[in-house]
């Protein structure tokens, strides 16, 4: 049984330069992502909601019935503006059921107004896998699940920040990869 805390890609923008996630591939990482959580036994997801990923990753729990914990760094009207609808995708929708569905489940953590930009997003980083460690019960173990490409852009990057701090904590990471 498995406690997973997830990172990983939004949907490339349509002027990205280099392809990490095609929105075209959106149906193939869902297979990836529940073929994982059904090999692993997953009882929990702890992640955020934007687009791409997350929302993917939240929509596989949903179906297997896992339970689904959201972290999210400022209100879930601004964070929808500023990480689900600016990508390629339907994702408006689909983000909107989920978080009314968790919010009601009291599965819904929005963290300090006071931090903004990176700094935002690395806390909720420090925040998934904090509350990963919270749920774990004592006949699981945490997991965690970077979807992504298999490389890191740059060292300041969230997704692999959050594979190190795992790592820091002894904690197994598996990938799904988006290519």
């Amino acid at each position: 049984m498995t406690v997973y805390a997830l990172a990983g890609r939004r949907p490339d923008a349509p002027d990205a330069g280099t392809r990490r996630f095609p929105v075209e591939n959106c149906g193939l990482v869902a297979g990836r992502i529940k073929r994982l959580f059904k090999e692993q036994g997953a009882t929990t997801l702890v992640s955020s909601a934007a687009c791409g990923a997350d929302l993917l990753a939240l929509g596989v729990a949903e179906n297997l019935d896992i339970r689904r914990r959201i972290i999210l760094p400022l209100d879930a009207s601004r964070f929808r503006t500023t990480s689900v609808t600016d990508r390629p995708g339907d994702w408006g929708p689909c983000f909107d059921a989920i978080i009314a569905r968790t919010e009601k489940d009291d599965d819904l953590i929005i963290l300090s107004e006071q931090l903004t930009g990176y700094e935002s997003y690395k806390a909720v980083n420090m925040a998934i896998l904090d509350h990963a460690e919270k749920l774990k019960g004592p006949e699981e173990t945490i997991r965690i699940c970077l979807v992504w490409e298999g490389a890191p852009r740059a060292d300041d990057d969230l997704t692999y920040q959050l594979a190190l701090a795992a790592r820091s904590k002894g904690w197994p990471v598996d990938e799904v990869l988006t290519l």
